[in-house]
């Protein structure tokens, strides 16, 4: 006696494949990557995905039996279950990918969430089709029952030569048309990996950076020059001994005046550049000694007054740093006398000659500093009024810091800024016994930015991949309908990876060439491939012309959207308003109902 087959036996066993596949690949992996742990992922994961996918159960029940009762052919059946399948892989990725990079109220990176959702998507579509495949001799016989009747149905869901008014002939539109979304999708997931690939290449040309700026030199901090000043504070205790107190003043200029000139240097590292700078920054200025009311001068240690400048990276001093105070010149060395400012390991100082007699005088002084610093140049206003102007020949800066300048030019022949400050804006005066905000609260100064590098423009044209294969798909959608020519679900296939290894090209050629260069090569190949295999299956070059005519355009529009800035969402939107005007008018004598008619004049015969 024959077995009696119906949907819910193979929406519970596609279920439990499914469930059990998932679950012994989950096992597999954590076995490698941490024994100890293997059972219990095991029994967690086995009892999660059982619970959670209690709905994609229900969604099975309901639509296996409506996909049976369809009067379509068994390949057709099979093709909708299939992609059925992918739907509900796609949605649970979806929700794993936005709770997974989820952080609080706000909306997750959207890169992590392509990445975890395309990962999640495929892992579950691998174990349905593992759970299909088993089954798969059991649901063809359930699929296999006529409803209609005995009639020889061909089981090639391409071929357009069923009764033109029938009802097959309509499902047959509406199953190509879903199969071919659904392909739009899957070819989507391949973008995500290529995303991957352009984040681990940046990362490693990022590793090279910081490679090279280590043995170079790393971002540099400028502070001062400033005063340490010792003194000697009594304490009676309860007892009536004295006890001595080592404290400290830290003066800061009245008047300070720096000009900085950077000379930016690109150095080739394997295939990578790196960005450095030399810069020669002279400062000028004057101290006006002045000490608080509750201090003696008794109290002050003259003798080991220090004069001190900041710096972050001593690998940057490029020549002995002479600074000249009160008129003697002193050789600054490393090390700092204290904390306060900068930490005693990113600093330098010199004994500087003070007296008695100096209280409520001027002591000027100047020096020039030779630094080399890699992409950033910062800078403290620790004085009571200041200015700083620093000039570069580098036409990309990024102006950051606690202060933006409030003069600046910026040209192809590079830039100039001005930053100006004054007792009146700074929280603190000339004397203080430490500084009580950070150093990066109060530093400013300039970024030398990298125009767009290849890496992040390759990342931006990766984003449009949806407009790429679904304009490319739907114009092969419709003029096979138009032309009576089937395309094939694996020549979908293909045409997509075409579009996908545009952005491998891409990437690859942009790290030898320059982008433009690039992505016109990347383009032009791409664009002749499809070009030429859509000549070679509907035998016409009037219709490889319009595929060549708009990828073209489409490519050029990408390109242009890459190098835009602040325009680029209104260009965008614009655009992509345009193309869809442009699809629905293509489209309006399209006979959806009778793909077997044509109407008389289509634009394409």
């Amino acid at each position: 006696m024959n077995k009696i087959i119906t949907g819910t036996h193979i929406a519970i066993t596609i279920w439990l494949g499914t469930w059990l596949s998932l679950s012994i690949g989950v096992f597999a992996y954590v076995l490698y990557k941490d024994p100890v742990d293997a059972i219990i992922a095991l029994i967690i994961c086995a009892v999660l995905s059982a619970l959670a996918s209690i709905p994609a159960l229900l969604i099975l029940f309901f639509t296996v039996e409506r996909i049976q009762a369809c009067r379509i052919s068994l390949f057709q059946k099979q093709t909708l279950l299939l992609s059925l399948l992918l739907c509900i892989c796609l949605l649970y990725g979806l929700i794993i990918g936005f709770f997974t990079d989820i952080q609080g109220n706000e909306l997750p990176d959207w890169d992590d969430f392509y990445y975890t959702t395309g990962g999640f998507t495929a892992a579950l579509f691998i174990a349905s089709a593992i759970a299909y495949g088993v089954q798969l001799q059991t649901i063809k016989q359930y699929f296999n029952i006529s409803n209609f009747s005995t009639k020889q149905i061909n089981t090639n869901m391409d071929n357009y030569q069923l009764e033109p008014q029938g009802p097959a002939a309509n499902n047959k539109t509406l199953i190509k048309a879903i199969v071919t979304g659904i392909l739009i999708l899957v070819m989507l997931i391949p973008t995500l990996f290529v995303s991957g690939l352009v984040t681990e290449r940046q990362q490693r040309q990022e590793e090279v950076v910081a490679e090279v700026s280590s043995k170079w030199s790393a971002r540099q901090t400028i502070s001062g020059p400033y005063i340490y000043l010792p003194y000697t504070t009594t304490e009676k205790t309860a007892e009536g001994k004295l006890i001595k107190h080592n404290e400290h003043l830290w003066l800061l200029p009245e008047n300070l005046h720096v000009k900085s000139t950077i000379t930016p240097e690109e150095r080739p590292r394997s295939i990578y550049k790196v960005l450095l700078y030399k810069s020669n920054s002279t400062a000028s200025g004057n101290f006006n000694i002045q000490l608080p009311e509750a201090l003696d001068s008794a109290q002050i240690q003259f003798n080991a007054a220090r004069i001190c400048v900041g710096i972050n990276d001593f690998k940057g001093i490029e020549q002995k740093l002479m600074l000249t105070a009160n008129g003697t010149a002193v050789n600054l060395t490393a090390g700092l006398p204290a904390n306060g400012i900068d930490t005693t390991t990113t600093g330098l100082s010199a004994p500087i000659q003070l007296t008695a007699t100096d209280i409520g005088k001027n002591i000027s002084f100047n020096m020039d500093i030779a630094l080399k610093g890699s992409e950033q140049l910062h800078f403290l206003p620790l004085a009571g009024n200041s200015d700083f102007i620093v000039q570069s020949s580098w036409a990309n800066p990024s102006f950051d810091g606690s202060v933006l300048p409030g003069e600046r030019t910026i040209n192809e022949d590079g830039f100039t800024a001005k930053w100006t400050f004054n007792n009146a804006n700074l929280p603190f005066g000339t004397s203080i016994s430490a500084l009580n905000i950070g150093k990066e609260d109060l530093a400013f100064g300039v970024t030398m930015v990298q125009p767009a590098d290849q890496y992040a423009k390759t990342t931006r044209s990766v984003k449009y991949a949806i407009l790429f294969i679904g304009l490319t798909f739907c114009l092969f959608f419709i003029i096979e309908m138009m032309q009576k020519k089937p395309f094939h679900p694996v020549q979908y296939v293909l045409v997509g990876l075409a579009l996908t290894i545009f952005y491998t090209l891409l990437l690859s050629i942009s790290e030898f060439l320059l982008f433009d260069t690039a992505y016109l090569i990347a383009a032009v190949a791409t664009i002749l491939l499809i070009t030429l295999y859509a000549k070679g299956h509907f035998a016409s070059w009037k219709v490889a012309g319009i595929f060549a005519g708009i990828l073209t355009a489409l490519y050029g529009f990408i390109f242009i959207l890459i190098r835009l800035e602040d325009t680029a969402l209104l260009v965008g939107s614009i655009g992509l308003f345009a193309v869809l005007a442009l699809v629905m008018y293509a489209s309006r004598k399209v006979n959806w109902y009778n793909p077997s008619f044509q109407p008389a004049q289509t634009g394409l015969m």
